[in-house]
């Protein structure tokens, strides 16, 4: 278990760096989700050949695969089309919100009882959420539309989340990680071109960021959060993901020059301490 604890925060860490990689691309949304899907399962590639992953799989798995696939791929596409119209902050706090999806959906699915501790800890991190986004909010029409997005972007994020801690009670990271990015990637190279988004011509530092995208939130952070699955309730993994909201909240304000206030500095402070409430003896009660 001491790995979990280990290992998480520099999944946190990871996935923080995502919004501002998107802001940094100048790509159409489906281009950038495409990109990412990609080059992160080429990444992985080697390693899936080098253990042949596909001896282990079963024919009633790749339906798993493709529903898991898909919506990954629907969770990148509706947030990170968030990303044109909202702020970092917003959007990386409306599409965080998956742990509330999570806990339904992992009580009444996978019969994942949801105990005092993450429940109190859910409501710590929602709140410190909000806290993040208010007086950031604003009532034009793009914004409320990036809101949207960012929202349905977690509860396909919550899909993923379920349809992966079922997946990895029974089989090993790589197995089940690189038929999964490959399937996502797929599906978005299928929307771009029904929406024909050119895949070549912008920028080398476009190019730059898109690498980075795939290799350090992708690779290196989802990944973290997709070995935890197999330690950790699906509920409790989705409330660290919460992190992710301080920590590109941070990085927007050096890197991007947003707004830092004191409810920003206020929610991520509530938010860490769900955290640790959620996971303190919760995920100890795991192997």
């Amino acid at each position: 278990m001491n790995r979990v604890f280990i290992l998480l925060p520099i999944g946190i860490i990871a996935v923080s760096t995502a919004s501002i990689f998107i802001k940094l691309c100048d790509a159409p949304v489906l281009i950038i989700a495409t990109y990412r899907m990609m080059l992160a399962s080429l990444m992985l590639t080697p390693f899936a050949c080098y253990q042949k992953t596909w001896r282990g799989w079963e024919r009633n798995d790749l339906g798993w695969f493709f529903l898991s696939g898909l919506f990954l791929s629907l969770h990148f596409a509706f947030w990170i089309a968030s990303l044109k119209y909202t702020s970092v902050a917003s959007s990386v706090v409306l599409v965080t919100t998956h742990p509330v999806f999570v806990g339904i959906g992992a009580w009444l699915f996978l019969n994942e009882r949801l105990g005092p501790s993450l429940i109190f800890g859910i409501a710590l991190s929602v709140l410190g959420s909000g806290l993040i986004s208010y007086g950031d909010m604003s009532p034009s029409k793009e914004v409320l539309m990036g809101d949207g997005l960012a929202l349905l972007g977690a509860i396909a994020a919550s899909g993923y989340l379920l349809v992966g801690r079922k997946m990895r009670k029974d089989r090993n990271l790589i197995s089940y990680i690189f038929p999964v990015y490959s399937t996502a990637g797929l599906i978005l190279i299928l929307f771009a071109l029904i929406f024909k988004n050119p895949f070549f011509g912008y920028s080398s530092s476009t190019y730059f960021y898109l690498l980075l995208l795939a290799l350090v939130p992708q690779v290196i952070g989802h990944t973290t959060f997709n070995w935890a699955l197999k330690y950790l309730p699906a509920s409790a993994v989705a409330i660290t993901i919460l992190g992710e909201p301080i920590g590109s909240t941070l990085l927007a304000y050096f890197i991007l020059g947003e707004g830092l206030t004191i409810w920003k500095v206020i929610g991520g402070i509530s938010i860490f301490a769900g955290i640790l409430v959620a996971l303190r003896k919760r995920a100890l009660n795991y192997k």
